[in-house]
């Protein structure tokens, strides 16, 4: 049997891994990771953890992952040719970027591309009402999402490598201080185990607190694909039934999470102009501030707001966020300085080592109030508030701002209210929180009128 090019993108791992499993039927596998030119800017957390979970996935293949740099279009047939492969096999992609760059690799190819499994549970575009649409709002989506289902982990196979084809050696890893042990397939499987056998029980109530470590973090192992969300999926069902009904809700709220994600890159599917540009049309023509030194303030974790400065300062040192402190530190930007959500949008792209374009702009969307809810726009986070309700004790903001550590409890959200708050070179408020609300809901009444 002739040789199979198994292309590795957002599926960096050998398990429950369709398209390896299909290739490994066919022939001796050649296992190929192209360094695409089109993602060289990203930031030293993506880097990384891309960087972690190559060096697991050359492990895994027994030291056959060939790495080559350049176009896909070019680099994939001229592997073929050195492997004497007569397919290549890959998982579906849905992002607007990479349904391109599949259909120049199939145009430039004399052997077919065979596209099994997604890095989906339910591959984007599956799921429809029923006249056929696709679906704009989630609650409708999950419940037709879970009625649809998904099929069984895949086995992993046992390939053949194909050794003879010579790659590049992997690339150094930027300087970083981000956690990312989990970046790789073995670390992802061993987290989600560790979360799996208990701290998943209080997850519902724990999802939102960024002083406690209540969520899995394997953001970063879905993007990459060194885990895959059907593995997942079959693991919550498998306890499902070993646990009190308490446990079970948080369950359940973890299998609504992974639904917002499979949502998201669905709408995304159907919209792929959203991935940069309001997908609704109820805000287009609302007056927006272009980014100056304010911007520059909020990019840095300098605004004056602790849980605001807490969540862009963990950004910045971990490639990483609290899904809550992403949702406040975007409705500071959007709606206290009334940017346009792309400005953040890409800086946390770039900044991310879990950037997801469909969840991370989708997220935006939903903050700002272009996406797909109905109307949020009223919904402003009130930066102080939703940090003395979700950091009651002040441990967050003290752990990423080190100037306000000498303030003790929840007085370190407003440390302007404590007499030496502002002693070790923490700012003053950039903006009037609550002027900059009632501006935000004018501009929204002057475009809704």
């Amino acid at each position: 049997m002739a040789a199979q090019v198994v292309w590795f993108r957002r599926d960096l791992r050998v398990r429950d891994h369709p398209a390896l499993v299909a290739a490994a039927a066919a022939g001796e596998v050649l296992p190929v990771f192209v360094a695409d030119p089109a993602f060289a800017g990203a930031g030293a957390a993506r880097a990384a953890a891309l960087r972690t979970a190559l060096r697991a996935l050359l492990e895994a293949t027994d030291g056959a992952l060939v790495v080559r740099s350049g176009r896909p279009e070019e680099v994939i047939p001229s592997l073929v040719r050195e492997a004497g492969a007569d397919a290549v096999h890959v998982s579906s992609e849905s992002t607007p970027y990479g349904r391109r760059r599949d259909a120049r690799v199939e145009a430039a190819l004399d052997v077919p591309l065979v596209a099994t499994g997604s890095p989906y549970a339910v591959s984007p575009g599956r799921v429809r009402k029923g006249d056929g649409s696709p679906f704009r709002v989630f609650t409708p989506f999950s419940r037709a999402w879970l009625e649809h289902g998904w099929r069984a982990p895949a086995e992993r196979p046992s390939p053949s490598w194909v050794r003879h084809v010579e790659g590049e050696p992997l690339p150094e890893p930027p300087e970083t201080s981000a956690e990312l042990s989990w970046a790789s397939e073995e670390g992802a499987l061993e987290r989600w185990a560790t979360f799996l056998d208990g701290p998943i029980d209080d997850y519902d109530a724990a999802r939102d607190r960024p002083d406690l470590d209540g969520t899995s973090r394997l953001s970063i192992a879905l993007k990459l694909g060194t885990v895959h969300p059907r593995t997942l999926l079959a693991d919550l069902d498998a306890v499902a039934p070993r646990r009190s009904r308490a446990a079970q809700r948080s369950l359940k709220r973890f299998q609504a999470e992974l639904a917002w994600r499979e949502f998201y890159a669905d709408v995304l599917l159907h919209h792929p102009g959203s991935a940069w540009r309001d997908l609704g049309a109820q805000l287009r023509g609302i007056a927006y501030d272009e980014p100056g030194p304010l911007f520059g303030a909020w990019c840095a974790g300098r605004t004056g707001f602790p849980f605001v400065d807490a969540g862009m300062r963990q950004l910045l040192a971990e490639g990483w966020m609290h899904n809550r402190v992403r949702m406040v530190t975007a409705s500071f930007l959007t709606k206290d300085l009334h940017v346009w959500w792309p400005y953040g949008a890409r800086f946390f792209l770039e900044h991310l080592a879990d950037g997801d374009l469909a969840s991370n702009s989708h997220g935006w969307q939903w903050t700002a109030g272009t996406g797909t809810d109905a109307a949020p726009y009223f919904r402003v986070f009130n930066p102080v508030l939703q940090g003395q309700r979700y950091d009651p004790d002040g441990d967050y903001v003290r752990r990423w701002v080190p100037e306000l550590r000498h303030i003790p409890g929840a007085a370190v959200h407003e440390p302007w209210k404590v007499p030496d708050g502002l002693a070790h070179g923490y700012p003053e408020r950039i903006v009037d929180h609550a002027a900059e609300r009632r501006e935000a809901l004018d501009r929204l009444a002057a475009v809704s009128g």
